[in-house]
């Protein structure tokens, strides 16, 4: 399967009205022709981006249901009944467990909780851990990340005599569960403002408002909420929700809390993951080097040791957890290649049209911990909707997981197909779901068809969407600065995408390690060097003196400073010859 050329979008904002917003701004115009291209173009708008406070967060009770939430709960904590927090095997739901677990526990409650073995369970509520939750003396169970669409397991906990209280952010069905109170910001009635919270902020916002309702202090509620917002900023990244908004000023926050850690966990976790002790992770870190890991323990074996590693107070044992992390997620690498490598091979060896616009892949027994990462890594290779399946050939079932791109709706997808699926659910760009294996050639050919009404050839390649085109010399250490400055990056506030047009290839371009590319690149007089991982292919087609246009990262290079270098580099992403 041949990946198409790339379409490059540059913007070409208002010169005029650019340097004045530049000016009242009080910043360079590379960092200002970035959020003019993101829609923030005035002084006002660019400081709250550039300084978000805590103090502009929402209300709580803006949440639809909060106050029948926090008073079940406050009776639950003066009565000492039992309270089992019900999560998910992820980074988002094990995170949303500790905080209302640490909440609860320091309010006084009897609380536990349950997180489902993603192989035993899968996703979502279970009738038989309600049973379970009955015969164990529980009488209010609260879900966090999972719930919205479990109208069938609440309703039988309601038989029970069991209340529940859902907290969730996953889109919900045409009618919510019959719950005693249900938190989703995405409910159609609720008027909270932020949508796109996750569910470790929606179990935040649960225990902010809690904790007014017991009549907390205010002394000892700014103490302890800010140190759940180190969880909620980590919860927030992993689970890619837009880091815009809301978002931005809990995982800003939550970010810099980080530099500083009581929690043995934490501490741990860091260590293993490389990050220096003192320092603020940037959320890459937290997406490539903190989150994978503590996924790893849902994916690979068993959630509950995420739990366990944050409520720990015994140091020794939080050490062994991160290192236990570490290794499964070393496991979870090379399982995850393993998948990947044999669908690649299967593509060489197929053409796959745009009529191909949706793309379903299974396997016998594919480890299913790992198939969500293989799916997204397809749909970023290919520019289309992926779904990956792991069939099992006792049960006759298979388990599947897809991912997409911005411009398609996986949930929508399904939703018009639901006979197919024995469960499914999710996001626009993320989703579960499992289905006969005597369904799957059927499935694939209805994907295929249902994105092809709905993507065009143009949608299926690979789009550059730049954030500015800049100078070589443009990019002082000033400039630089302010546009990382810029951060957390993440959904919805990626990092920069520069594009640098009419540059020229200074020198005859490297190959290190015989895959990626070292290119000089020359504007105005100065010249730099982009670094290209992998991208070697690239080198045989510019020739020293040839005049390119590059696309092109910056990021912080701290081997280099620590060295005597510059703290920044560039890091190569595409090339074409000027046009």
């Amino acid at each position: 399967m041949d990946v198409k050329p790339a379409r490059w979008m540059i913007p070409d904002p208002p010169a005029a009205e650019l340097e004045a917003f530049a000016r009242e701004a009080g910043m360079q115009l590379p960092a200002a022709r970035i959020l003019w291209k993101r829609e923030i173009r005035d002084a006002g708008a660019a400081r709250r981006f550039l300084h978000p406070s805590l103090d502009t967060l929402h209300d709580p009770f803006a949440l639809a249901d909060m106050g029948k939430a926090c008073a079940r709960l406050a009776g639950a904590v003066q009565a000492k009944e039992r309270v089992l927090l019900y999560g998910d095997y992820d980074v988002d739901g094990t995170s949303a467990i500790v905080i209302l677990h640490t909440a609860l526990r320091l309010a006084g409650a009897d609380v536990h909780y349950h997180v489902p073995h993603r192989i035993r369970e899968g996703y979502g509520m279970r009738s038989e851990v309600v049973e379970q939750a009955k015969a164990d003396g529980v009488s209010l169970i609260v879900s966090v990340d999972t719930g919205i669409r479990a109208g069938a397991v609440v309703e039988h906990a309601r038989t029970l005599g069991i209340d529940v209280i859902v907290t969730d952010h996953h889109l919900p069905e045409g009618e919510l569960p019959p719950a005693v109170a249900v938190l989703n910001p995405n409910r159609r009635d609720c008027p909270y403002p932020a949508k796109n919270l996750c569910g470790a902020a929606v179990a935040w916002k649960l225990a902010d408002a809690l904790l007014t309702t017991l009549g907390w202090p205010e002394s000892r509620r700014v103490k302890l909420l800010p140190s759940l917002l180190k969880l909620v900023a980590i919860a927030t990244v992993a689970d890619v929700v837009p880091l815009t908004g809301e978002n931005r000023v809990l995982v800003k926050h939550g970010l810099e809390g980080l530099r500083t850690n009581k929690n043995v966990g934490l501490k741990a976790i860091l260590r293993v993951a490389g990050i220096p002790e003192g320092e603020m992770p940037s959320a890459r870190q937290v997406g490539f080097q903190i989150g994978p890991r503590l996924n790893a323990a849902g994916r690979m074996d068993d959630a509950r040791d995420v739990i366990e590693l944050f409520l720990t107070q015994d140091e020794n044992r939080a050490n062994a957890l991160a290192e236990k992390l570490d290794a499964l997620n070393k496991e979870r690498q090379e399982t995850e290649a393993a998948i990947r490598e044999q669908i690649l091979a299967a593509c060489e060896r197929t053409t796959i049209t745009d009529a191909q616009a949706g793309l379903v892949f299974s396997g016998r027994e594919w480890h299913q911990g790992v198939i969500g990462i293989v799916a997204g890594r397809l749909a970023e290779r290919y520019s289309r909707p992926v779904f990956v399946l792991s069939e099992d050939p006792e049960t006759g079932e298979a388990h599947g997981s897809g991912r997409g791109t911005a411009i398609f709706h996986l949930l929508e997808a399904m939703e018009a197909m639901p006979e197919l699926f024995t469960r499914f659910g999710g996001h626009r760009q993320a989703a579960g779901l499992k289905m006969p294996v005597t369904r799957i050639d059927e499935f694939r050919e209805r994907f295929a068809a249902y994105a092809a009404a709905r993507l065009g050839p143009e949608d299926l390649r690979p789009v550059h969407d730049c954030d500015a085109a800049v100078t070589l010399d443009e990019l002082t250490d000033e400039a630089v600065t302010e546009i990382l400055a810029l951060a957390p990056f993440g959904n919805a506030n990626p990092v920069p995408l520069l594009a640098l047009r009419n540059a020229q290839v200074a020198r005859t371009p490297e190959v290190k390690n015989e895959k990626h590319l070292f290119l000089h690149l020359r504007h105005n007089g100065t010249t730099r060097l982009a670094k290209g991982w992998s991208l070697s292919g690239l080198a045989e087609r510019h020739r020293a003196g040839d005049s390119i246009d590059a696309a092109v990262l910056l990021e912080e290079d701290a081997w280099a400073k620590a060295r005597g270098g510059p703290f920044w580099g560039l890091v190569l992403k595409d090339l074409r010859s000027t046009e």
